[in-house]
C-alpha cells in the first residue's frame, strides 16, 4: 500500500479492480434496471407482443411471460440479474403480474434518475417511496372486492384475465378446465379455504389442439402397464399403492454362493420364484387390481401379476405416488407382508390410453380427488410451453384469489385510481419526499400506459380521459379494454385480478429500486487485469450475447 500524501492517493485495492463511485455508479445501476424493463415493457396485456430467446444451444423459447424471458435472456450484469429476481419472487408468490413488477421497478429507478438530476438526495427518495407504497397498499385494502372459492363465475373471468394473451384461441376451454381443478383441490380448514396448486399435475403431449386439453378427474401417469398380459382398462379398480421392489433383494454385503451340482442350480432358481410367488399372492389376497410400483417389478413378478389379471406400472416418482394418495384415498405401503383391503386405493377406472404415440395410464373417476391432473394438448412443442405457463398463471391467480378471499379491476384501472389517490396523498406529506410519492404515481401509470400502447391507442390521450373518468362518481372501475381499444368499465367487462398480485407487484418493485438507488460505489475484480470503460467488469455489460437496444 503507498504511503498517503497530498500528491499520492491511497491504494487498497488489488491491481486491476475498477470502481466507479457516486453518481456515475448511480446511472449505470438505473441505465440496466431501465433496460431490462424496457425489453419485457412490450409484452404487457393481453396483446402484449411474443419474445423469442435463442440459448447457447440453439434452443428457443418463445413467450410474453415477464419471468420466462428474464430468465432465458442470460443477463449478466448484477442489476440485471436483481431485476429477474424481482420476476422470479412474484411468480413464486403469486404467478402473474411478473411484467408489471419489473415495469414498475424500472420505471420508480427512472423517476428517482430525474429526482437525482434535481439534487435530491437518495435516501429522501427512498423515503418517498416507502411512503407511497405503503398508502397504495391501504388504498388496494380499500378497492378490493369479496370472493370465495364457491363463485366458480369469478374464478373464470379471473383465469381469462390471467391467460388472455398468452394461448387466446383457446382461453374458452382452458379456463374451465383451470376452475374445475381448483375448485376440486381446495382444503377448508376452520372455515379458511387453501389451495396447493401442486395438487393441480400438468401434463404436456404434442399433437391435437389446445381446445383439446382436458381435466382428468383423478391422476394421468406418464408411464405404461409393464407386461402385455396384463389388462389395459380396469373398471372399479382397487389400487396398491407400493413403496417396495417387487424384486429379489440383494444381499447389503459382499456375499457368495456355492453351487457344485445342477439340482443346487434349481433349488437356488425354485426358491427365488416362490419368494416373488408369494408377494404377487399377498397383492391378490389384499384384492387389489391394479399395483403402482414406486421401485422395479422382476420379469417373472410380471408374469404371476398377469396371471392373476392384475395390472401394474413400475418406477413411479414420489410426486406421482403423493398425488394418487390424495386422489384415491389409498395408503402408500412399504412392506408387502403389510398390505391390506384398507389400504387401497380406489377408482371408478384405471386405463391405459396412447396420447401421441406414447402409451400413458389413466386413473379417473376418484370419488372426490384432492389432487387431479390436466392434460395439456397442442399442434408444437412451442405452442404446449406457452400454454402450460398461460395455466401456471391462471391456477396461481385463481388460487391466490382464494386464499385471500379478494380481487381487484384489471386492464389499468386500479393503478389509475392508486396513483389519483397518492397524489392527493403527496400534498399532505409535503417537501421532497412529495415529489418521490408524485414520481411512484407516475409509475404506476405506466401500467395502463402501456395497456393503451399495445391497443394502438394514443397513450397521452388515454391517460387525460382515464383522470378525467377516474374524477367522476362511480368511475374507479374505468380502464384500457385492450381487445376493443377503448375505455370501458373493467368489472363489467370481467376483467378481474387478484388483490395479492398487486400487491407483490409494488412491494417486490419497490424493494429492488430502493436497493439500487441505495448503492452508491460498485467496486468489480477483474482477473484479466483490466477492464471495459463504463464501470462494468467483463462479462457485466451487457444481458447475453449481443447488445440489447431498448
Amino acid at each position: 500500500m503507498a504511503e498517503a500524501t497530498s500528491q499520492q492517493p491511497v491504494i487498497f485495492l488489488s491491481e486491476g479492480t475498477r470502481r466507479t463511485k457516486g453518481r456515475d455508479a448511480q446511472r449505470i445501476n438505473i441505465m440496466i434496471a431501465k433496460a431490462v424493463a424496457g425489453a419485457v415493457r412490450s409484452t404487457l396485456g393481453p396483446k402484449g407482443m411474443d419474445k423469442m430467446i435463442v440459448d447457447e444451444l440453439g434452443d428457443v423459447t418463445i413467450s410474453n411471460d415477464g419471468a420466462t424471458i428474464l430468465e432465458e435472456m442470460s443477463i449478466d450484469h448484477p442489476i440485471g440479474k436483481m431485476m429477474v429476481e424481482v420476476a422470479k419472487t412474484q411468480d413464486a408468490e403469486v404467478g402473474d403480474g411478473t411484467t408489471t413488477a419489473v415495469v414498475i421497478a424500472g420505471g420508480l429507478l427512472k423517476g428517482a434518475e430525474e429526482l437525482i438530476d434535481e439534487e435530491i438526495h437518495p435516501t429522501v427518495i427512498i423515503k418517498g417511496y416507502r411512503l407511497a407504497a405503503k398508502k397504495a397498499k391501504e388504498v388496494l385494502e380499500g378497492l378490493a372486492e369479496p370472493v370465495t372459492f364457491k363463485d366458480k363465475k369469478m374464478l373464470k373471468s379471473i383465469a381469462v384475465t390471467a391467460m388472455t394473451g398468452k394461448a387466446s384461441e383457446s382461453v374458452e376451454e382452458l379456463s374451465d378446465i383451470v376452475v374445475n381443478a381448483i375448485t376440486q383441490v381446495v382444503d377448508e380448514e376452520d372455515g379458511k379455504a387453501t389451495v396447493d396448486v401442486d395438487n393441480v399435475k400438468v401434463e404436456k403431449k404434442q399433437g391435437a389442439s389446445l381446445a383439446e386439453s382436458q381435466m382428468v378427474q383423478g391422476i394421468l401417469i406418464d408411464k405404461e402397464i409393464v407386461h402385455s398380459g396384463m389388462p389395459k382398462k380396469i373398471a372399479e379398480a382397487k389400487i396398491a399403492l407400493v413403496d417396495a421392489a417387487l424384486e429379489i433383494k440383494e444381499t447389503e454385503t459382499d456375499a457368495k454362493i456355492e453351487i457344485t451340482s445342477p439340482e443346487q442350480m434349481q433349488a437356488f432358481l425354485d426358491q427365488e420364484e416362490a419368494m416373488l410367488k408369494k408377494m404377487v399372492e399377498q397383492i391378490k389376497k389384499s384384492g387389489a387390481n391394479f399395483v403402482v410400483c414406486q421401485k422395479g417389478i422382476d420379469d417373472l413378478a410380471q408374469h404371476f401379476l398377469a396371471k392373476e389379471k392384475i395390472a401394474a406400472v413400475r418406477r413411479v416418482k414420489k410426486s406421482d405416488m403423493d398425488a394418487l394418495v390424495r386422489a384415491t384415498g389409498g395408503k402408500i405401503v412399504s412392506r408387502l407382508d403389510d398390505l391390506s383391503a384398507s389400504d387401497l386405493g380406489k377408482a371408478s377406472l384405471v386405463q391405459e390410453k396412447k396420447i401421441a404415440g406414447d402409451s400413458m395410464v389413466f386413473v379417473e373417476g376418484c370419488k372426490n380427488p384432492k389432487s387431479v391432473s390436466l392434460l395439456v394438448r397442442g399442434g408444437s412443442e412451442h405452442v404446449i410451453d406457452e400454454a402450460e405457463r398461460a395455466l401456471h398463471d391462471a391456477l396461481m391467480s385463481c388460487a391466490t384469489a382464494i386464499k385471500d378471499g379478494k380481487i381487484v379491476s384489471g386492464g389499468g384501472s386500479t393503478e389509475v385510481e392508486v396513483a389519483m389517490q397518492l397524489r392527493d396523498y403527496a400534498k399532505t406529506i409535503g417537501g421532497r419526499e412529495q415529489l418521490a410519492i408524485e414520481a411512484f404515481a407516475d409509475t404506476l401509470e405506466e401500467i395502463p400506459r402501456t395497456l393503451a400502447e399495445t391497443a394502438g391507442m394514443n397513450p397521452l390521450d388515454t391517460l387525460v380521459s382515464l383522470r378525467s373518468k377516474h374524477m367522476a362518481k362511480g368511475g374507479k372501475y374505468i380502464g384500457v379494454d385492450v381487445l376493443n381499444s377503448k375505455l370501458s368499465d373493467m368489472k363489467a367487462l370481467n376483467v378481474i385480478e387478484p388483490l395479492s398480485v398487486k400487491k407483490q407487484a409494488i412491494i417486490s418493485g419497490t424493494e429492488v429500486a430502493e436497493m439500487i438507488l441505495r448503492i452508491d460505489d460498485i467496486i468489480a475484480g477483474s482477473s484479466k487485469g483490466k477492464m471495459p470503460a463504463g464501470g462494468m467488469p467483463p462479462g457485466m455489460g451487457g444481458m447475453g450475447g449481443g447488445d440489447m437496444e431498448m
